[in-house]
């Protein structure tokens, strides 16, 4: 199973950038997916999560308005938009996988351990 990330990069304050996660390996539309962050001298943090489906997202509250997570199971891609950025949304961001074909994402997909595999994530830089 390999996930790769993309479109990460440095936009000025107020931006907006679209990540990507492409995968491999797995059959897509049977994995929960989520997205990670880690910014620099923190721990990663979740940012959000979405069903199998599609039909159901979790997300951070700091993020909850400006990010939107989406999918496309026939490309085998995720995706996270992200729009206003803010200097402190800096960090490498990381999608992971979840097998499981979960209809309702709750609290728990906020934790890593419930991710089996991980990409190498994309840096995303906002300047101020």
């Amino acid at each position: 199973v390999q996930l790769v990330e993309s479109g990460g990069g440095l936009v000025q304050a107020g931006g907006s950038l679209r990540l990507s996660c492409a995968a491999s390996g797995q059959t897509f539309s049977s994995y929960t997916m989520g997205w990670f962050r880690q910014a620099p001298g923190k721990e990663r943090e979740f940012v959000s999560a979405i069903s199998y489906s599609g039909l159901s997202t979790y997300y951070a509250d700091s993020m909850e308005g400006r990010f939107t997570i989406s999918r496309d199971n026939a490309k085998d891609t995720l995706y996270l938009q992200m729009h206003a950025l803010k200097p402190e949304d800096t960090g490498v961001y990381y999608c992971a996988s979840h097998l499981g074909r979960v209809g309702t994402i709750g609290p728990m997909f906020k934790k890593e351990f419930m991710y089996t595999y991980w990409g190498q994530g994309t840096q995303v830089t906002v300047s101020s």
